[in-house]
């Protein structure tokens, strides 16, 4: 049964290492609202979208006291390319089996050009500093979603 995760629930804990090695666990970030996406590939056009808007919003992202994490399957190799090529100014952690996006209900059935597989969804957690979920986009548009993020932070909804 798959995993579903809501305003209010707990978020599960996660150690995952960035694309240099550096390990980054959900308790390193206590007292502080985390931003945990999760992302389908690599340097692919919707997941550069989603990645650049939160590139580009990351300084009033940061204001409101947030740190932005994304997550994907890809290796440390192909996260390193993807933050030069794009410039990204966030680390970029690698769920190489999807284990986490497992535990947050991430990683299952999709449907694209009307097939379906099992892989990785685009959903989204903002983890408030009490390690408490505040807001969560099960299935996140890639087109201006760092917008949409900093909109919850501001408005906590």
């Amino acid at each position: 049964m798959p995993v579903t995760l809501a305003r209010g629930d707990h978020a599960p804990n996660f150690e995952l290492a960035d694309q240099d090695g550096n390990l980054h666990r959900l308790a390193d970030y206590a007292g502080q609202t985390v931003v945990l996406y999760f992302y389908p590939r690599d340097d692919t056009p919707g997941c550069t979208r989603q990645a650049c808007s939160f590139r580009d919003e990351l300084g009033d992202i940061q204001d409101e006291g947030a740190v932005v994490l994304g997550v994907s399957t890809d290796s440390a190799e192909s996260h390193r390319d993807f933050r030069e090529k794009y410039e990204l100014n966030f680390p970029l952690l690698v769920d190489a089996n999807a284990e986490i996006a497992t535990r947050y209900g991430a990683w299952g059935e999709k449907t694209l050009y009307g097939r379906k597989s099992i892989g990785m969804t685009r959903a989204t957690f903002v983890i408030g500093p009490d390690g408490v979920l505040t807001k969560v986009w099960k299935r996140a548009k890639a087109a201006d979603h760092g917008q949409a993020v900093l909109k919850a932070l501001r408005t906590g909804r």
